[in-house]
């Protein structure tokens, strides 16, 4: 009972800080992971991740993911495809040629170093989605080429991922994903899932949904929803994709169905209830400022650059697709949060040995930084975009 009354306890906490920062402006997402953090290590030490809320946290993203793939115009996305590869690439390689020498000249080892830039070449787009639907600006074509920009990037970062553990463990292409398989395999598996993501999207998903609308149980439509979210994210997570992949195209799915309404209806008091909270408590909980005093210099020189660029890069690459400069912001902005991608890339290269528990909690802290920064870079970013269009 004791986690029940926890998780009472910062539902409650976000509802009332989440109202005050609608107050004054400020992205309810920051109140939220400001309350991890005052509750978390980093300051009261109240609060700590466990099995539980981790796995609570882990289906907020799959779940405002799903919301996001849901609310989402294919067509907007299919339009803007080319721009979100180009936004994608660059902000994949102008963080790996800045992180990686400044890591270097911080005294990494060249490895560590190019597993830096790694990390940070990575993008969470769960933070920035919940920006862009609370300004309504999810379905614009800056929100689309974001969203196809951040699902590019996590596919780059899986594969240089897995070819980076894959040199250090040999046969292995991950530690924990995809089941130990080599590289050539995790890769073949990957082409699969966007293949039967495709068939998914055209055929199946449009079928299961509408064949669950004549059962006679309660909220069919929406439970079939669900087991096709949950799947595809345990399919994309198996694969070594991240599970919020599969429940974003899970989501686009579904939207090609006649019943897209009615599960948004019922999917987003599911998520914003409980689980999408808690996934952003969660970000604040993994803050610590034990080493502070002697990393600070790092953290803060590592923070900005990691900020500046996915914001340049990623904005230079939608200038160079043709997108205004506003736009551009909105794009460069929209790509800054690493949250949990950054997070769990972490994760899995500290495990393979690509990074030292010396530096590990000092990286984190770097992530969670920029990612609390990113909504208002983002929010700022809309307001100057939204006089362009007055």
């Amino acid at each position: 009972m004791e986690f029940i009354a926890v998780l009472a306890g910062l539902l409650l906490a976000t509802q009332i800080v989440a109202h005050f920062c609608r107050r004054v402006e400020i992205p309810e997402v920051i109140g939220q992971i400001l309350v991890g953090i005052v509750a978390g290590p980093a300051v009261l030490d109240w609060v700590h991740l466990n099995t539980m809320m981790n796995e609570f946290q882990e289906i907020g993203v799959i779940i405002l993911m799903f919301i996001a793939g849901l609310e989402s115009d294919l067509s907007l996305l299919k339009k803007y495809l080319k721009p979100a590869v180009i936004v994608a690439i660059v902000g994949v390689v102008i963080p790996i040629a800045v992180m990686a020498p400044a890591s270097y000249a911080f005294g990494f080892t060249k490895l560590e170093s190019l597993f830096i830039g790694v990390i940070f070449a990575t993008t969470s787009v769960s933070i920035s989605v919940a920006v862009l639907r609370e300004f309504k600006r999810l379905d614009s074509r800056e929100g689309a080429t974001i969203l196809g920009a951040a699902v590019a990037d996590d596919i780059i970062g899986v594969i240089l991922l897995s070819v980076m553990i894959s040199v250090i463990n040999g046969s292995n292409a991950s530690s924990g994903h995809g089941g130990g398989h080599s590289l050539g395999i995790i890769l073949l598996m990957q082409v699969a899932f966007f293949g039967g993501t495709y068939l998914l999207i055209r055929w199946l998903a449009p079928y299961l949904i509408h064949a669950s609308s004549k059962m006679l149980t309660v909220a069919s439509t929406s439970v079939m929803a669900m087991i096709i979210c949950l799947g595809m994210a345990a399919i994309a997570d198996y694969v070594g994709l991240s599970g919020a992949v599969g429940s974003f195209f899970a989501g686009i799915a579904v939207a090609n169905s006649k019943h897209k309404e009615v599960v948004d209806r019922s999917f987003v008091p599911i998520g914003y209830a409980m689980f999408i909270p808690l996934f952003f408590v969660s970000v604040g909980l993994n803050m610590s400022f034990d080493n502070i005093d002697k990393s600070i210099f790092f953290v803060i020189i590592m923070t900005i650059l990691a900020c500046l660029t996915k914001l340049l890069g990623c904005g230079a690459g939608a200038k160079l697709s043709g997108f205004s400069t506003p736009s551009s912001y909105v794009v460069g902005s929209g790509m800054v949060a690493r949250g949990e991608m950054g997070l769990i890339t972490a994760q899995i290269g500290y495990n393979a040995h690509l990074l030292s528990s010396m530096y590990y909690s000092d990286v984190i802290t770097v992530i969670i930084v920029a990612t609390v920064l990113a909504p208002f870079i983002l929010k700022h970013s809309l307001k100057v975009s939204a006089k362009e269009l007055e």
